[in-house]
């Protein structure tokens, strides 16, 4: 059998991109190693239940506030207005999606990537079983690489696939502990602190019975573990129970090119679509499974290798503003604990916490308040050229 796509990797970008394969009459494989779970704070937006339509049994906290946590302990609790972040177990959201992509059409094969060949036929994707650990293959028309931030399919087939910057994020999920002077499961816990992380940050992010623990750093040499050890003694969750720790990179820059020119699209992590400064992927994975759906449903009617591009242009064009402001965030105030406690005093401002929450929400930069936005602008750089006290809000 030829598949008109190969989708590898069935994680949110994965299992969007074969769904919406699928459901367009596409013969599509979504080939996954199976049993991973990705380590991830699990935040979704309103904006991603919306568009994806996520039922409500896959939502296992509503989050109605954010506090950020500077250096020195100070905090500031930024509620969210009208709304609520949704929290999901990564463990059961990415199998309920791997499954919608099979009810839709898609066929599910287990085994792990190891490489593409190309004959007189056409393009086969070649893959270890997981059941009989032999080699097997997948003849298609075009593959989406969707296996994570070291992407193998990426690095094979895509010009700067293998140079990607990332995060290694590491996370403990634990048994929530009852509601305390330290933990509310209503609200995420955002600790900006160079003892947890030196250029990143920690979090303490309820999932209704349990709660994610993590943080994360582009720095070598870091002790990931001890760093979330110091951060559950400092958010008096140390005696819970531990269920599971996972760790994996987590890519901070979108890749400059996501198609090979040939019959190759990458999306999700594989192609960089984590958002700077807040980590933030599940949306953009979803979205760029979407988006490279869409460019290898036009490459397959049309037959023009161009169209492969349509991926990377479509996400650029709803996102690129918001990516580019996030990497200026993270470069101008993750850089020491100066600029972090600067960063958290911004956050008590009105304007800042009401642009930033709806630019998170709906996933949009607000322009119907320029006098807003110049208010932030100047704060910021008063803050960034030490005009004000680091207090200063």
């Amino acid at each position: 059998m030829i598949y008109d796509a190969v989708v590898v990797g069935g994680g949110p970008s994965g299992a969007t991109a074969a769904e919406d394969l699928a459901r367009a009459g596409h013969r599509v494989a979504l080939l996954d190693r199976d049993g991973r779970i990705k380590p991830c704070g699990g935040a979704i937006p309103p904006r991603l239940i919306a568009d994806f339509n996520i039922p409500d049994d896959l939502i296992v906290a509503r989050i109605n506030t954010a506090r950020m946590i500077s250096p020195r302990g100070r905090s500031v609790d930024i509620h969210i207005e009208g709304g609520y972040v949704g929290m999901v177990d990564r463990e059961h959201f990415d199998e309920y999606l791997r499954r919608r992509a099979v009810s839709a059409g898609a066929v599910r094969v287990t085994g792990t990537f190891t490489g593409i060949e190309r004959n007189a036929a056409g393009t086969v994707v070649v893959y270890r079983d997981k059941a009989s650990g032999e080699a097997q293959r997948l003849a298609c028309r075009v593959v989406i690489g969707a296996d994570g931030a070291r992407s193998a399919v990426a690095r094979a087939e895509v010009p700067g696939g293998d140079k990607i910057p990332y995060v290694i994020a590491y996370h403990e999920i634990i048994e929530a502990p009852k509601r305390g002077a330290d933990y509310d499961p209503t609200r995420c816990d955002v600790v900006y602190d160079g003892k947890i992380s030196p250029d990143f940050y920690g979090w303490v992010f309820p999932h209704g019975p349990q709660a994610s623990v993590g943080m994360g750093t582009e720095l070598d040499g870091i002790d990931l573990k001890r760093a979330t050890a110091d951060l559950r003694a400092a958010s008096g969750l140390t005696d819970c129970q531990t269920i599971r720790r996972e760790g994996a990179p987590i890519p901070l820059k979108p890749l400059d090119r996501w198609d090979n020119g040939r019959d190759v699209v990458l999306a999700g992590d594989a192609a960089g679509v984590v958002a700077p400064s807040s980590g933030e992927g599940i949306y953009y994975a979803m979205f760029g499974g979407r988006v490279a759906a869409r460019a290898a449903d036009a490459f397959l009617d049309s037959g023009r290798v161009s169209d492969l591009k349509l991926a990377r242009r479509l996400f650029m064009k709803d996102n690129g503003s918001v990516f580019r402001v996030l990497r200026s965030m993270q470069d101008a105030y993750y850089k020491s604990d100066e600029r972090r406690e600067r960063f958290v005093s911004l956050c008590h401002d009105k304007d800042v916490q009401t642009l930033t929450f709806e630019a998170y929400m709906n996933k949009k930069l607000v322009k119907a308040r320029p006098l807003a936005h110049l208010k932030i602008g100047l704060k910021n750089i008063a803050h960034l050229l030490r005009l004000v006290p680091e207090t200063a809000t």
